[in-house]
């Protein structure tokens, strides 16, 4: 059977089998990947700026991962870590504590994906202050369960025909200075989105009853909205002086995505919890959540957990992906790479009017496409002509934003300058072809 015919009989078999709501970007199906290269069944060859939505900062297949996981899966796969432990997830725990910013004691726990560190970070926020009210932002996005849902900013896909939702969940608006829910620019506003919280302290639940704030540091699917450094320190200050408590959810930006190991240390802000995903175990299914200790150990034994949580797999494959993220220095390289993307992005939107934002921080950057730069009408057909335009060339992007208008760039952290220049040719290309 030739690679057409083998891709063929693959597309007849997932029409039949699986469901039509569990659906893929690209029509094609891999067999191969490595460092940030990809190859599919017909031999085709692309370079990866997606990561597997954020998942492989350090590179598809890195030899130190691929060698943990092969080394444990030879000693065991699952005893269940709430029936018999071992000693991968208790080093995991030491080293994640160590490296979210603060100074405050911590201890973590470990499931399986970032929707379901959500859920528990919920339960340990309201376990803690005895609160059941939890206020998020629009724009958001915190997963595909019933909590994740519910505290997520946008309704189609994730939200139409699930209802009814999680109740005592809120949201404000975010710190999209592009598109300002108060009509204000940045500086002058004086942070008025951040302020707002005190009125809907006032006006939407009482602080009484407010269990705690979550927020993305940068916010992910709604198109990588970058608030000011004020933002956060001006919320974390309210939250503290009513007793709320503050989750960052770092599963998108942490583990070097934005230049640092954690996002949150760009804002010198210290969140009570913090759930951490994707990137963790390099393409592994591993979350945590890490907090305060004493936030986290207001839950009485047995009361967060989970029969795959801290699976001695994705916690050795997590261990040897924070050590590549130190011996190979990729934070330093990702903000290098990061700089050469920006600058390429910026100069492009020079030529394209319809480049209307170019935004981000260390090598997690995006650009939002408009119709028109005075309107800033979102240009959702163009974004994904463009991310077509470029997969057709070798170049996997990614589609996101609110309005569907934002591209968004992933690439794995050990992405070489020769494949940055590369990427960056194809999506200028791209433009040539799809704004000429």
């Amino acid at each position: 059977m030739n690679a057409q015919d083998q891709t063929q009989k693959l597309n007849n078999l997932r029409k039949q089998y699986l469901a039509n709501g569990f659906v893929s970007g690209r029509p094609c199906y891999i067999t191969k990947a490595k460092g940030s290269s990809i190859w599919d069944n017909e031999g085709n060859e692309y370079l990866d700026f997606a990561g597997g939505i954020a998942v492989m900062n350090v590179g598809h297949s890195h030899p130190k991962v691929t060698a943990a996981i092969k080394k444990q899966a030879d000693k065991f796969t699952h005893t269940c870590f709430m029936v018999l432990p071992y000693e991968s997830p208790i080093l995991l725990a030491e080293k994640l504590c160590n490296l979210l910013p603060g100074t405050s004691s911590k201890k973590a726990f470990f499931v399986n994906s970032g929707a379901e560190a959500v859920e528990n970070a919920v339960k340990i926020a309201r376990s803690s202050t005895g609160r059941p009210g939890i206020i998020s932002f629009e724009h958001s996005f915190h997963g595909r369960t019933l909590m994740g849902m519910s505290l997520t900013g946008k309704a189609k896909p994730y939200k139409v025909g699930f209802g009814p939702f999680a109740p005592e969940t809120y949201r404000i608006p975010f710190a999209y200075c592009y598109r300002c829910s108060f009509g204000k620019e940045y500086p002058s506003c004086d942070l008025k989105c951040a302020d707002h919280l005190n009125e809907f302290l006032i006006t939407h639940v009482n602080p009484e009853n407010t269990a705690a704030l979550i927020s993305e540091p940068i916010q992910g699917e709604a198109g990588f909205i970058v608030p000011p450094k004020e933002f956060f320190q001006k919320l974390k200050s309210i939250c503290e002086q009513h007793g709320i408590l503050f989750i960052a959810d770092e599963i998108q930006t942490g583990v070097g995505r934005t230049g640092t190991m954690f996002a949150m240390e760009h804002w010198d802000v210290e969140a009570d919890l913090t759930t951490v995903a994707k990137s963790l175990a390099a393409g592994m299914p591993l979350s945590a959540v890490v907090g305060k200790s004493e936030i986290m150990d207001s839950v009485a034994p047995g009361g967060i957990g989970g029969t795959y949580g801290a699976n001695p797999l994705a916690c050795e494959a997590a261990l040897a992906a924070l050590d590549v993220m130190e011996t190979e220095d990729l934070l330093k390289k990702g903000n290098a790479i990061g700089i050469m993307l920006k600058n390429a992005l910026e100069e492009l939107s020079k030529r394209f009017d319809i480049i209307g934002d170019v935004r981000g921080v260390g090598p997690m950057i995006s650009i939002e496409l408009v119709k028109d730069r005075k309107t800033k009408t979102p240009a959702p057909e163009q974004a994904k002509a463009i991310a077509d335009k470029c997969f057709e060339l070798g170049l996997v992007l990614l589609v996101c934003g609110t309005f569907g208008n934002v591209i968004r760039f992933l690439m794995p952290l050990v992405t070489t300058e020769q494949e940055m220049d590369k990427g960056i040719r194809i999506v200028e290309n791209a433009f040539v072809a799809i704004c000429k």
